[in-house]
């Protein structure tokens, strides 16, 4: 088994994966998919499983063990991929879930825009840890940054939907491309944030 599905597999049997769902049902059942509550937990919850799993294996001194089973590469890859894979289907999983208990179907929910929302929140946390060394820094930050998002669009610059996230979830918006227009940015973003939480981990791991 290589260190990506190694990482994979830790993230969904993770307690943190069991709780995040568990507490993204509740608010569903309790508030509906529409629902603001439900849209604010996303950044927070996705990154329950895996985002602080880099962290906890360089503060515990754990790294090089796990550096002498792969290359620095594979390991960082799995450590990222890992993390926002477990977020983003922590996040199609509940929606899901809630549907099928409740025995119908919602035409309205973009399974595709869900799954890379919520890796995308996954991975910032992820870098946020990375480069602050710091867990209520990764788990916070990504909200605090999603919050902004949402003030700046909603007071000040209406226009700019396109980095609202509330429309990645559910677009309200005409975008070019149609729905892959989003798929392209957020996984550009994605794409990005992977590209310094790999240059952030490789300068830790080379001056261990």
């Amino acid at each position: 088994m290589n260190s990506f599905e190694t990482d994979l597999l830790r993230a969904i049997k993770s307690k943190g994966f069991v709780i995040g769902l568990i507490a993204e049902l509740v608010i569903l059942f309790s508030t509906g998919w529409n629902s603001d509550l439900f849209r604010m937990c996303v950044p927070v919850l996705c990154t329950l499983p895996y985002s602080t799993a880099w962290l906890t294996e360089y503060q515990s001194g754990f790294l090089k063990a796990s550096l002498s089973r792969t290359s620095i590469t594979a390991y960082i890859l799995g450590k990222i991929l890992a993390c926002g894979i477990s977020g983003g289907l922590l996040e199609v999983l509940s929606v899901w879930l809630f549907f099928l208990i409740k025995s119908r179907e919602n035409s309205s929910c973009h399974y595709g825009l869900l799954f890379l929302s919520g890796m995308l929140w996954a991975v910032l946390s992820a870098l946020l840890a990375a480069w602050s060394n710091n867990r209520y820094i990764a788990y916070g930050g990504s909200f605090v940054i999603y919050y902004l998002m949402i003030i700046l669009h909603e007071r000040y610059f209406p226009k700019l939907y396109c980095l609202y996230p509330y429309e990645w979830l559910e677009p309200q918006h005409t975008w070019i491309f149609g729905e892959q227009g989003i798929v392209l940015l957020l996984s550009g973003l994605i794409l990005i944030l992977i590209c310094f939480y790999y240059e952030i981990l490789r300068r830790c791991i080379e001056g261990v």
